[in-house]
């Protein structure tokens, strides 16, 4: 229920604050006075686009908000946006703030939403009917929403079923796209195929490891210079070797000529072990240069050898990304893809399997939704049909028709409202055969017997459009038929709706400030009558028009 709503700076007015009630609601004024302009604060709260230029000129930003009563509804909460309001709360505001400029922002619960969260959590609280609204509710897709609706008063479950079958009818569309993209593959297979067979062949012939690179390249240089290395390292064997004149031979006297004085000098003896010890280390180097000698081998096939393998590598590491690391990740997707193609048959085979199994989920979904759709239809004709009669179209007759369709999320039914709404009158669909008048009638009907608005506001804007005399009194008693549940506001032009109304709000144009001003009043019973009496055209003084303004009052 929407306890209050507040406007500022919106078009015409400055600032306005109504607080509604249960049942009934009513806002009535001149033509031009701007009660469309609340219409539009509704629309924003339901996170419409703003209209340009809707800031009231001087103002630099317009504000819109609604406080709902959530009465222990917090069912009607999107599940998604559930976790943005507590558990506990028992009201929620909903704002929207628009600049001069033309930005907008949204908020829920004084948290900064968007404005399709707005939207969502919006129509969960709000039902908006404007004036074309009853020529886009009759549409087939929105019939087949209002018999949908009146077989969950008739059965719960039902739309839980419709939503089962959505998911069912998605789960088929997917099923046969994965079965489509296999067959179309299976015409390009074979190439594929040997296109991965060839690459796969190519990087195992070659089989490159993590390192290799470094360690070829090393190779290779070393092999490049072995005459170089080959004569440096005999160059050194020889300075170091026990010849005379060698660098060992050196040594070997130096030690042998200490060797005779050992034990005189203790400082001397010391020495003598480190000359010891360098000639023996001498000793091994040069054993240690002639074995390299010997393995510097200088055949040029293992140069060659050496540089195929690295062209092999690179041209692998162009080819697959640039790095062995890539070259082998190339290769591991190759086998992988391999295996799916090698087995298409049987992916193709599990994908039709898929396909059936959701097929037939879903046929059966849609079997049941067209069963309890064509039991409920003509309980949905025949209650609507009575509604009409107290709607001043006694002789009104009505039929749900149920066609087959092309499967679709909602099932295999279309669903056509077919109204003869005089004696002698062809029947015709609904949106044809129905002048403005009767269309927002047999909405009301609609919206009566089908259940729409339970546990949300339903809003009117001139819902009465095209109706007057008694049957805009019988208009007003549906209203107020669908306000004791719940809660209603109407913007009517119609005395004999605004008579039936719980809580009144009249508003004026002041255009004695510039630029002009738009007031809201909620109006006691005094002023109540005052405000028919205008509606009936009635100047203040006309006793008449008082008297039947009072008489409209007490019949309410």
């Amino acid at each position: 229920m929407l306890l209050e709503l507040r406007v500022e700076n919106l078009l015409l007015i400055e600032r306005a604050e109504l607080d509604l009630v249960p049942g009934l609601n009513v806002v009535t004024g001149e033509t031009g006075a701007g009660k469309t302009v609340l219409a539009h604060a509704l629309d924003l709260l339901l996170g419409a686009k703003p209209r340009s230029g809707i800031v009231r000129p001087g103002a630099s930003e317009a504000w819109v908000e609604g406080v709902f009563a959530l009465q222990g509804r917090a069912d009607l909460v999107p599940e998604e946006l559930r976790e943005r309001i507590p558990a506990d709360a028992d009201e929620l505001v909903l704002a929207r703030k628009v600049t001069a400029e033309g930005r907008s922002r949204a908020f829920i619960g004084g948290r900064s939403a968007t404005a399709a969260d707005l939207r969502e959590l919006g129509g969960a609280l709000l039902a908006f009917h404007g004036q074309h609204e009853a020529r886009r509710l009759l549409s087939p897709a929105a019939q087949l929403g209002l018999l949908d609706a009146f077989c969950e008063t008739r059965k719960a479950g039902h739309l839980a079923r419709r939503d089962a079958h959505a998911a069912a009818h998605a789960a088929e569309r997917d099923a046969r796209r994965r079965l489509d993209e296999l067959r179309d593959a299976a015409g390009a297979r074979e190439r594929e195929l040997d296109l991965l067979r060839f690459e796969l062949q190519e990087i195992d012939e070659v089989a490159p490891t993590e390192g290799e690179r470094d360690e070829l390249v090393a190779a290779r240089d070393r092999l490049r210079h072995v005459e170089a290395l080959r004569e440096a390292t005999f160059t050194a064997s020889q300075a170091l070797g026990a010849e005379e004149g060698a660098a060992g031979a050196s040594l070997a006297v130096g030690e042998a000529a200490l060797d005779g004085v050992t034990g005189v000098d203790p400082a001397l003896d010391a020495l003598a072990e480190r000359l010891r010890s360098l000639r023996i280390e001498a000793d091994d180097l040069a054993l240690e240069l002639g074995r390299h000698l010997d393995g510097l081998d200088a055949d040029p096939a293992e140069l060659e050898r050496a540089e195929e393998r690295l062209q092999a590598i690179g041209r692998l590491e162009r080819k697959h990304g640039g790095s062995v690391a890539a070259v082998l990740a190339h290769a591991d997707a190759c086998r992988a893809r391999l295996a799916e193609l090698e087995d298409v048959e049987g992916a193709t085979a599990s994908a039709e399997a898929d396909l059936a199994e959701a097929r037939a989920r879903r046929e059966k979904l849609a079997g049941q939704l067209t069963a309890a759709r064509a039991a409920a239809a003509p309980h949905l004709a025949k209650a609507v049909v009575a509604r009409l009669a107290d709607l001043a179209m006694p002789a009104a007759r009505l039929e749900v028709r149920l066609d087959a369709r092309d499967p679709g999320p909602t099932g295999n039914d279309h669903c056509e409202l077919v109204l003869a709404p005089n004696p002698g009158v062809p029947a015709a669909p609904v949106r044809e055969a129905a002048s403005g008048g009767e269309l927002s009638r047999v909405m009301l009907a609609l919206l009566a017997v089908a259940g729409h608005g339970t546990g949300a506001t339903q809003v009117f804007d001139e819902i009465d459009s095209g109706v007057g005399g008694q049957t805009g009194r019988a208009v007003g008693e549906q209203l107020r038929a669908l306000g004791q549940d719940g809660q209603v506001l109407c913007i009517t032009h119609l005395p004999q709706i605004a008579a039936l109304a719980d809580r009144h709000f009249a508003i004026e144009k002041d255009t004695a400030v510039e630029p002009a001003r738009t007031v809201v009043r909620r109006l006691d019973d005094p002023e109540v009558v005052g405000e028919l009496v205008r509606m009936l055209g009635g100047e203040a003084g006309d006793e008449g028009a008082r008297r039947h303004a009072e008489e409209l009052r007490s019949a309410a």
